[in-house]
């Protein structure tokens, strides 16, 4: 019994007709050459992670025309004077050996000697302290090790020490030098008639050496600190003659300007104004040239930067006094005026100029304000001395029509009363009787009608 007898099937199976889908066919991939069946399998037919290289090209064979050999031949070296001959491999091509000197032989400097006669060290060498055998002993030694003194100086029959033995043979070199020449201008550029060996220099700057390389630990740090205080102190004498050179030409130029704003209309002076724009004006550009100052001494330190780097923090110095709206009204006049926020050609004078007219431009936004702040100050003064003076006459107002009409009220009059109506603050109840209030009509309900 089955699953059709229990559901009460017939057992004849009904005719499925199924379509068979065609699967396309996978395209055969040949192996490549010169790649294992192993390799090939692992991969599947993918790009390799590493390139792969034919194996044709990892030994490339010579031509087939060429016969290389390599054979032992002999050799002689040019840098030699006796001729050795010597053997080594050679490869040879078609069975004709290579010819020229050997390959080294050009790495073989030697140094030109200048070599005296009799007569010349008779007239020009002769030396209370030297020798002629001394001298002619130095010059071959010279010749010999190409100018090491080290080892000249332990060859040398006689004790002397090395700073003696340049000095002679140097000095012998440039007298042979003059005596030979036309003119001492033929040889004024040559290195020994323009550079003269000086030997007490030579000793002092091998003492100096000894005495530093001597040093303990201790000795280098206690040297160490004394240099960086030194350097401090430099920097803080610098920076504080800066500031009071700047203080004292900004006091000089600023002095006049200052008297004439604190002067008043009558040709009264006030005292109490004048130290005010003192101290508004010259604190904030005393501050600024601290910060410069300061500026200045960090940029030395780094002894090389970019002048576009050292003209913002300039730009950032001059500029710290000030608020953010004030940095972008001056950004825009030099936009108005035409002028790029960062020189396209940063010379030092274009750099300077730059610099100054910001400054000016900060300058002229300050006195604006100082104008704007007097002004209203002086407006606030005029409007309070007419209410609090009795018996001053009101200024007289004009018409419409344009004709003169003098103020006929009297001072506690209906305007001085709204005015002081408008001084009073919340709270406070005015002496007149205040005009009834008018209502807005009621809105008619549904039980009205």
């Amino acid at each position: 019994m089955d699953a059709k007898d229990i559901l009460g099937l017939p057992k004849t199976p009904l005719p499925i007709t199924q379509e068979k889908k065609s699967q396309p066919k996978k395209d055969s991939q040949r192996k490549p050459d010169g790649i294992s069946r192993e390799v090939y399998a692992l991969t599947g037919g993918l790009a390799p992670l590493m390139p792969s290289i034919d194996t044709s090209q990892l030994k490339r064979r010579p031509p087939s025309d060429e016969k290389i050999t390599w054979q032992w031949l002999p050799f002689t070296n040019s840098a030699r004077k006796d001729n050795l001959q010597l053997y080594h491999w050679v490869r040879v091509v078609n069975g004709v050996p290579p010819t020229g000197d050997y390959s080294f032989a050009k790495y073989n400097k030697s140094v030109d000697i200048v070599r005296y006669t009799d007569e010349e060290y008779e007239k020009y060498l002769t030396d209370p302290t030297w020798t002629k055998e001394e001298t002619d002993q130095l010059f071959d030694l010279c010749e010999r090790f190409d100018l090491r003194f080290i080892i000249i100086a332990d060859r040398f029959s006689s004790s002397r020490t090395v700073e003696e033995l340049k000095d002679r043979y140097y000095s012998v070199s440039r007298a042979i030098l003059l005596a030979r020449a036309p003119s001492s201008g033929d040889v004024s550029g040559h290195p020994l008639v323009k550079e003269p060996y000086n030997v007490s220099q030579e000793i002092d700057r091998k003492r100096a050496l000894s005495m530093v390389l001597s040093q303990t630990k201790q000795q280098e740090r206690k040297d160490a600190e004394v240099l960086a205080e030194a350097k401090r102190i430099t920097e803080s004498r610098m920076a504080a003659r800066g500031v009071e050179e700047s203080t004292l030409h900004v006091a000089s130029n600023a002095g006049p300007e200052m008297a004439e704003t604190a002067t008043n209309v009558d040709g009264t002076v006030s005292p109490s104004s004048n130290a005010q724009l003192a101290s508004v004006a010259v604190a904030p550009s005393t501050s600024v040239m601290a910060e410069n100052a300061s500026t200045l001494a960090s940029l030395r330190m780094l002894r090389v930067y970019l002048r576009t780097y050292a003209l913002e923090q300039m730009v950032q110095a001059a500029s710290s006094t000030a608020g953010l709206r004030t940095i972008k009204r001056v950004e825009q006049i030099l936009q108005d005026l035409g002028v790029n926020l960062k020189p396209r050609v940063p010379t030092k004078a274009v750099c300077a100029e730059h610099l100054e007219l910001r400054k000016e431009i900060l300058t002229l936004l300050n006195l604006q304000k100082q104008l704007q702040y007097k002004e209203a100050e002086g407006s606030s003064f005029r409007d309070g001395s007419y209410t609090e003076m009795p018996g001053t006459p009101k200024r007289s107002h004009r018409d419409q029509d344009g004709t003169f009409v003098p103020d006929s009220m009297s001072f506690g009059g209906e305007r001085a009363g709204r005015r002081d109506q408008k001084r009073k603050g919340p709270g406070r109840l005015s002496e007149a009787p205040s005009s009834p209030a008018h209502k807005r009509p009621r809105k008619l309900k549904a039980s009205d009608l």
